[in-house]
């Protein structure tokens, strides 16, 4: 990695707030690398936190936060719903005012798992709309209101949807969720083509099993490596680290010429 080549620019990544998670190694990688970042999560209750986040007296988006400042870099902690119009539009002009610009947004947050993950035939509207609502509407909410900030700053800029390997592999008892990110890459394509001619790029990224809170129903031990090996020609779940390296690859002048792309990162387990 090159040191501090986003030094200068500003990033929002939603979702940031938990400790076994995506969001959090994305938000730390591009500080790292030299970006003032703005974190944002729901301002859950201590009580909905997993064993180990009580454990370690973890506090959230407050929490990554204090790691960034702690190793030296710039962050914001802002509680925002992604799904909601009005904190959206507040979230991007509080980075703007306080930070003075947004060049890079990270769609991370997303449902999670829950009552969706039915067949399609006993699905209540109601999980179907909070699915859709918070997946695909907050990306489109949060992309749109960055674009717009992008655009008024003369142009440039990179916007990174996390999807996942669902939208193309569509299993069943997933309809929702997978609808939901095969929008997201139908979106960010669209933009892309939209955007390309004012150096606003936009990017779908599609993980695999990544190993997080997400995933604790599944259980670990011999089932979880059972599933793990049937399912990953590299054997191996991720852990978060390898979404954060793609996200700042493409966020930095090394993407520079990649855009409208729904890539795959999960150890081989899709091919399209």
């Amino acid at each position: 990695m090159q040191e501090q080549e986003l030094a200068g620019k500003v990033a929002i990544v939603t979702g940031a707030g938990r400790m076994r998670s995506i969001g959090r190694p994305i938000a730390r990688l591009l500080a790292r690398a030299g970006a003032k970042v703005v974190v944002t999560g729901t301002g859950r209750s201590p009580d909905r936190y997993p064993d180990d986040e009580k454990a370690a007296g973890w506090r959230d988006i407050d929490s990554v936060r204090a790691e960034i400042e702690a190793a030296g870099g710039t962050c914001l902690a802002v509680v925002s719903n992604i799904a909601s119009e009005t904190d959206v539009e507040s979230l991007v002009k509080t980075t703007a005012e306080r930070l003075g610009r947004v060049d890079i947004v990270v769609n991370n947050a997303g449902a999670a798992r829950g009552a969706d993950r039915v067949p399609v035939v006993d699905l209540p509207y109601a999980e179907w709309k909070k699915v859709i609502e918070t997946n695909l509407d907050g990306t489109y909410l949060l992309s749109r209101e960055a674009a717009r900030q992008m655009l008024r700053q003369g142009g440039g800029g990179s916007i990174i949807n996390i999807s996942s390997i669902a939208s193309k592999r569509a299993g069943p008892n997933t309809a929702a969720y997978a609808a939901s990110k095969a929008g997201i890459n139908a979106l960010s394509r669209s933009m892309s083509q939209e955007l390309g001619k004012n150096g606003i790029r936009v990017n779908a990224l599609c993980p695999g099993i990544i190993d997080t809170y997400r995933l604790d129903d599944v259980g670990r031990g011999e089932a979880w490596q059972k599933k793990v090996l049937s399912m990953i020609p590299l054997g191996y779940a991720g852990d978060g680290n390898e979404v954060a390296e793609m996200c700042l690859f493409l966020a930095s002048e090394r993407g520079k010429w990649i855009t409208g792309q729904a890539i795959n990162i999960d150890g081989g387990t899709a091919w399209q």
